[in-house]
């Protein structure tokens, strides 16, 4: 086993189980573990650069996406997130400012017929931005309804233009321990990685978000480019992404590189399937008080069930 005590992934704060009592006591030993290079760092700077990309927000909103639930308070997503580049409390909001954002670019190789280096906006620029509102479930039981602005992952691969042999997209997101005192915990298998099949990423569900709340989004959601998956659990939504590869592998995740036992490949939000410490029948709403049963695929199922049809015998839903 990687981890002997309890991995980060804990219980949800509403069941007195907070995920930082398996890490808290170690995060000392961060300072510690020492720096690592790259050229491919993102700079760091006193202060972002105004985001080049304003002028697109708020973006027009797609009205075939609606919920069963009021949308989150902003401010209460704004302070609950996780990040744990930037530690493992909820609260990354000051953190996570150290990450600088631009200028950004954005890596596309692997089985494409041209690999490039791209900066940011102008791959944002190359795309049609619309504003969804999903639901978002967590690992932990907890969920949230947010409306994000972005392009389908969809457009990305066929702006990728993979050849046939690529089986899989796989995302990786930005490797910064000077920045990032979390990457400096080399328990962790940093940098952060997350793959979904081809069939997944050309759903038409999948988002490369940008904004968030009619706005850019901010660091702690994962600036400026992250993944959204909305029939997962959130931690298959890679932040802060720098690279994007097709390949023919099924690729190992962050989190299945650290506790496979506990989060899978698949990670399909499903309320029959127990985590091994905890239920998903049930969820508590972010900023409220009432707990609601947790729905297959996240409510999504219309659009996505048919995705895994003859893969019955794989661990689909961990």
């Amino acid at each position: 086993m990687l981890i002997k005590n309890r991995p980060g992934w804990a219980m949800p704060e509403s069941q007195a189980t907070p995920e930082s009592v398996y890490l808290n006591r170690r995060s000392m030993l961060a300072a510690g573990a020492g720096a690592i290079a790259s050229a491919a760092l993102p700079q760091i700077a006193a202060a972002q650069a105004p985001d080049p990309t304003l002028d697109l927000y708020p973006a027009k909103k797609n009205e075939s996406f609606t919920l069963d639930r009021p949308v989150t308070d902003e401010a209460l997503a704004a302070n609950y997130n996780n990040f744990y580049e930037f530690g493992t409390s909820k609260d990354v909001v000051a953190a996570s400012k150290k990450l600088v954002t631009r200028p950004w670019t954005v890596t596309i190789d692997g089985m494409v017929e041209k690999p490039m280096e791209i900066g940011v906006d102008d791959l944002i620029r190359k795309m049609t931005l619309e504003e969804r509102l999903y639901r978002f479930r967590c690992v932990e039981s907890w969920s949230m309804a947010v409306p994000w602005t972005g392009f389908t992952v969809k457009q990305l691969v066929a702006f990728a233009r993979p050849l046939a042999s690529a089986k899989y997209v796989r995302f990786e997101t930005f490797l910064n321990p000077r920045i990032a005192p979390g990457q400096s915990q080399r328990w962790y298998p940093w940098p952060y990685t997350e793959g979904l099949t081809i069939a997944e990423a050309t759903n038409d569900l999948p988002l490369m978000v940008t904004g968030i709340y009619g706005k850019p989004i901010a660091t702690q959601y994962g600036a400026p480019l992250r993944l959204i998956v909305p029939w997962k659990y959130g931690f298959k939504s890679a932040k802060s992404i720098t690279k994007i590869s097709f390949v023919a592998e099924r690729p190992k995740t962050f989190w299945e590189g650290l506790q496979a036992q506990e989060y899978g490949f698949w990670a399909n939000v499903n309320p029959a399937v127990a985590h091994p410490r905890w239920s998903q029948a049930s969820e508590q709403l972010l900023g409220s008080r009432e707990r609601r049963p947790t729905l297959i695929w996240n409510g999504y199922g219309e659009q996505v069930a048919d995705l895994y049809k003859g893969l019955e015998g794989e661990r689909l839903f961990v």
